[in-house]
């Protein structure tokens, strides 16, 4: 005889498939600072990301331990102006370099030896 499984039973057999864990999520912190650069899983990173969120967000400790907050536009990095890249040294956000033709600009002085960057917005 077949048992009948209640909704609750296949919700928790589906996060169990794709790796949806409660430990998983934290509520965002409301105060803090976003500390960069932060680890999150395996990466390094040097702005605020969009992973397994609609907004993106920050972390409030170097190796992310559950705080967070959604970040404000005064969170993002900003860029290093001026920077070395090649040869050269910007004081804005250049197309140089990019393949597809998008602006953006060194997270640091030296680009040459730091390679962190991120796309300008405007």
């Amino acid at each position: 005889m077949a048992q009948h499984v209640g909704p609750l039973v296949w919700i928790c057999l589906l996060c169990g498939v794709l790796g949806i864990l409660e430990e998983d999520y934290y509520p965002p912190t409301i105060d803090g600072e976003c500390v960069f650069p932060f680890r999150y899983r395996s990466g390094l990173f040097y702005d605020c990301v969009r992973f397994n969120a609609k907004h993106h967000w920050c972390s409030l400790n170097e190796t992310f331990q559950g705080y967070w907050k959604y970040c404000a536009l005064s969170d993002h990095a900003q860029c290093a102006f001026p920077f070395w890249f090649r040869r050269m040294i910007y004081w804005d956000c250049t197309e140089d370099g990019e393949v597809y033709g998008r602006k953006w600009c060194s997270l640091t002085p030296n680009y040459n030896k730091d390679k962190i960057w991120k796309y300008c917005e405007w």
